[in-house]
């Protein structure tokens, strides 16, 4: 037995799906509107989780243009049959008709890729999942309306995307709101229907129905939901749920789900939907999450393999020829905007504010971080670039670099809902500058030095101001701490992210 600590992907890591092959995991989260799409992880001890590329990479497999904050790519699925991978996912973004993308299905024999381009399946909902049994594949989603709102299920070629039957409707759920996530699994002769309910969000759940035919009907576990931190009142870890069921090899049963965890027990977080691991047991032929089905900070479990310190600090001198798989883009990037030559040069592009910046970022941890940015202080006039705690275009705090006509000057920007003003302008000397975001569970600090300098403050902004439950149209999302230029070319030279202990990630 080893004990570990969750969660064991942090940050914005939602809605996760994992499969096994031999000792190998591999494990999917959503991306929304970010590019590339459905981040891979894998591991060997299920706790160390290592970013190994992304199944969506192209703009064919995914457009985002002029997507909608917080929707995009949902809740994908991961499997592996007979030598192939095979990934399903939902692209929520509305098209010039009105219509959404809908479900679709991509593959590859190797996990590092190429994806195959998608192919898209004629059955409505999101969540969509596989399951191969007997030489068949059957495929289930969300959906329908009305006395048939609920789990519908189809066969399926999974190459092609061709139904094989018409989508029968099996599940309405087990009475909670929001009936989603499925996943379908054959253990011992029972068909087992893993579901979310309660919307993804503090009411979020686990619960089970089984089956002796795919098709129903189902009978609800006795003790659902079976994994729920909603009774741990102002607990560390909130809104579990979206879980994928999984066995090691080696004769032990576990799962993956989301959570998030709160900013001081104040029912806010930033970080996103975060990634969790919860051991199961067997009872009755029905599975047990997790410690009488909650999720907690440290767990304990048989383990694969031992596990080992995490370490989420990344460090990049830009002097490669692209970069590393850490980094995201909002929509889809244009590439011709990014350079690596000399530094990272992002040349020009709309700001923050706007659905089409030039950004890269990486996901926010921790609630204890540094990011520091290295930038030339040469920049034609009316450019703006820097760093950035971006959670979307209407919620996000800048500390930049603009060059106007009487010289070069540092600002903090921040845009809350549709309110946007500079709380800090300062003009500077000549020189290469570093911009700082220092952040605790309460604020985000802006500082900036020339050179090697002393760090001068720039003023700070609450950390309420970028969480989720404080947007005026909610947020699938988690902060991101990156870099951007509008109006010209801007060139940085290095950049570090280290993510602090917080208490809970890092507990021993």
């Amino acid at each position: 037995m080893f004990t570990y600590n969750n969660p064991i992907i942090p940050g914005f890591n939602p809605d996760p799906s994992i499969c096994r092959v031999g000792d190998d995991f591999y494990l999917v989260t959503s991306s929304f509107e970010f590019f590339p799409g459905v981040p891979i992880y894998h591991s060997k001890n299920l706790v160390n989780w290592e970013l190994i590329g992304h199944c969506l990479t192209r703009p064919e497999q995914l457009p985002l243009e002029n997507c909608q904050s917080s929707r995009g790519i949902y809740a994908p699925t991961i499997r592996y049959h007979d030598g192939t991978f095979f990934m399903t996912t939902t692209n929520t973004h509305i098209k010039s008709d009105g219509q959404r993308y809908g479900n679709f299905i991509v593959h590859t024999k190797d996990i590092h890729g190429p994806w195959s381009d998608p192919v898209w399946v004629d059955q409505n909902g999101i969540d969509p999942s596989l399951l191969f049994i007997g030489g068949k594949v059957f495929f289930c989603s969300n959906g329908g309306t009305g006395d048939e709102k609920g789990i519908h299920v189809c066969e399926i070629d999974p190459i092609t995307g061709k139904k094989l039957s018409t989508s029968r409707f099996i599940s309405a759920g087990c009475g909670g709101k929001c009936t989603e996530g499925p996943h379908i699994y054959h253990i011992n002769g029972w068909y087992y229907l893993l579901l979310a309910e309660g919307g993804t969000s503090y009411g979020h759940m686990v619960v089970i129905q089984r089956s002796r035919d795919i098709y129903g009907p189902y009978e609800s576990c006795p003790h659902n939901p079976i994994l729920a931190n909603i009774k741990l009142h102002r607990y560390p870890i909130q809104a579990t749920g979206h879980a994928d069921l999984f066995d090691d090899g080696n004769g032990n049963w576990w799962a993956v789900c989301l959570g998030i965890r709160l900013l001081n027990t104040q029912l806010r977080h930033l970080l996103g939907r975060e990634t969790f691991l919860v051991p199961v047991q067997w009872e009755n032929e029905w599975p047990l999450f997790g410690e009488k089905g909650n999720v907690n900070p440290q767990m304990s479990g048989p383990l694969p393999a031992p596990p080992e310190p995490p370490s989420y600090d990344i460090t990049e001198d830009f002097s490669g020829k692209q970069l590393s798989l850490h980094w995201n883009y909002i929509r889809n990037p244009d590439l011709s905007r990014y350079c690596l030559d000399g530094g990272l040069k992002l040349r020009g592009g709309d700001g923050l504010s706007d659905k089409s910046p030039v950004f890269v970022g990486l996901r926010q941890q921790s609630f204890y971080i540094e990011g520091i940015a290295k930038l030339k202080g040469s920049m034609a006039a009316g450019t703006r670039a820097g760093i950035s705690a971006f959670l979307n275009e209407s919620y996000h705090y800048d500390l930049s670099l603009e060059q106007r006509p009487d010289g070069l000057y540092v600002l903090v920007n921040r845009r809350i809902h549709d309110f946007e003003a500079l709380s800090f302008q300062a003009l500077l000397p000549a020189g290469e500058v570093e911009l700082r975001i220092t952040t605790d569970v309460d604020w985000y600090y802006f500082s900036y030095r020339i050179g090697k300098g002393e760090w001068l403050s720039a003023g700070k902004g609450m950390s309420a101001g970028l969480c989720a439950e404080g947007t005026y149209s909610g947020c699938f999302t988690g902060v991101f701490i990156g870099l951007y230029s509008s109006g010209g070319e801007a060139c940085f030279t290095g950049f570090s992210l280290m993510n602090q202990s917080d208490g809970i990630r890092y507990s021993t």
